[in-house]
């Protein structure tokens, strides 16, 4: 008995298999190059694990701790902290970061207000709540202390993260958690 090959043809044709090639060669190039384009297009993650941002300015630029420690102690400097929302650092008289930055948001009707050096305190300008340099209601209509968040200098960042544990200005739970 004689054996012989099947005369069956290939599952791919030569054809099939230059076409294969040449995709491919065209996908991992058109690949290559638009990788570079996305990482443009798509800003990086500046969210932390622990669900922190950097400090940034009003531009939206990363503003380096050795700026902000730069000042004077006791001086407060304004930055767009979680959410965009504007955040108060405190600069400690050993020329540190205070652990907890203060949100600048009123507890009454959500302005916006200036730290006045003159009378040290937060002052809303809306309709005169008063706050004392810890965030505390010195005068009302606002009912509820200024909201606060973590501060950490990581080499020359400022991590801003959400205040979760008990308000050490109150000793309770925050009212914002």
């Amino acid at each position: 008995m004689e054996e012989s090959l099947p005369l069956e043809s290939p599952s791919m044709s030569r054809r099939q298999l230059l076409n294969f090639l040449t995709g491919a060669a065209i996908a991992a190039t058109a690949g290559a190059a638009l990788y570079p384009v996305g990482k443009y297009f798509i800003p990086p993650s500046e969210v932390g694990e622990d669900g922190s941002i950097l400090a940034k300015d009003i531009n939206g630029n990363v503003i380096p701790a050795s700026q902000i420690l730069a000042e004077p102690p006791e001086t407060r400097a304004l930055v767009a902290g979680l959410a965009g929302e504007p955040t108060y650092l405190t600069i400690k008289e050993d020329g540190t970061l205070h652990p907890w930055g203060i949100v600048d948001n009123c507890t009454h009707l959500g302005c916006t207000f200036p730290w006045n050096e003159n009378d040290a305190q937060f002052q809303c300008p809306c309709h005169g709540s008063r706050y004392d340099d810890e965030g505390r209601v010195v005068r009302g209509p606002a009912p509820l202390p200024l909201r606060l968040a973590h501060i950490n200098v990581e080499g020359d960042y400022i991590r801003i993260s959400p205040w979760t544990e008990t308000d050490p200005r109150t000793g309770e739970k925050p009212w914002w958690v």
